[in-house]
């Protein structure tokens, strides 16, 4: 039984995955259809579904009858590969992370999505923001000046035609704060991103990356773990053709092995 979605690629998270029985949730259909995913992402008109063997299914909220934790433990087969490694090196191996259902407050669903998507900023990465800013409160204040819902600075805020006062209304701190992340994003990866909504963009520019901030350090981490978009590391490049290996070149026993220290250039004391 088929049903309206669209199947996005995502990466392998096999460098991420972990050798212990992974937690998961069944997300039961409207078409009677069960999945089981690894994260679920639910929006007001969307859902977001992150499957267990890899990928992502989005689709409308409303096919999603309810989501069931799964009694079932799961282990990855990659995350067995990898556990197994990190165990011959000695490596110590952290609980896997149960995986949880990111629900927008329904005061703020509305204007979240439709601002995601005007401006193409992941709804996942706002509601983080706003959740680590201000808990969702719309009249917070900072020490340094920071303001509303996302804490907008009042000068980042007159970027973008809100004055101070205006940063205290819900609506008005949103557009300017989202447009800001945007901005961010244009020039940044995510979590250089998501560092220069905290500490400024002049000091990730300083750095080179992340500034050495324990308090912008924590800031991107809990951003990440709440949005749930952190990316995978980067796969290692296959082994050039060209390269010769071990394997490909077998000993000749009939020469002879010269000792490192003898083939050496350097002379002797």
């Amino acid at each position: 039984m088929t049903f309206p979605c669209r199947i996005v690629a995502v990466a392998a998270m096999a460098g991420l995955a972990l050798a212990a029985p992974a937690q998961a949730d069944l997300v039961v259909l409207s078409s009677g259809r069960v999945i089981s995913a690894s994260h679920v992402v639910l929006s007001a008109d969307s859902a977001t579904i992150r499957l267990r063997g890899g990928g992502e299914v989005t689709c409308d909220r409303s096919l999603i009858v309810r989501v069931d934790p799964d009694e079932t433990p799961w282990i990855d087969p990659a995350g067995v590969k990898a556990g197994t490694a990190a165990a011959a090196a000695g490596e110590p191996q952290a609980p896997a992370a149960p995986p949880k259902v990111i629900e927008i407050p329904a005061a703020y669903r509305g204007i979240i999505n439709r601002l995601a998507d005007v401006h193409g900023v992941d709804a996942r990465l706002i509601h983080a923001v706003i959740s680590v800013e201000s808990a969702y409160r719309p009249r917070a204040r900072s020490r340094k000046g920071a303001r509303g819902l996302m804490q907008v600075m009042p000068a980042t805020g007159r970027q973008y035609g809100v004055n101070k006062s205006g940063l205290l209304k819900a609506s008005s701190n949103l557009d300017a704060g989202v447009r800001h992340l945007k901005g961010l994003l244009d020039r940044f990866a995510l979590r250089d991103a998501i560092a220069a909504y905290n500490a400024g963009e002049a000091a990730v520019r300083r750095f080179g990356g992340v500034p050495p901030f324990r308090e912008t350090r924590n800031y991107v981490e809990k951003v990440l773990q709440l949005s749930g978009l952190e990316p995978p590391p980067a796969p290692e490049p296959p082994p050039s053709p060209d390269e010769p290996t071990t394997d490909s070149e077998p000993v000749d026993p009939a020469v002879p092995v010269v000792p490192l220290d003898v083939a050496s250039d350097r002379s002797a004391p």
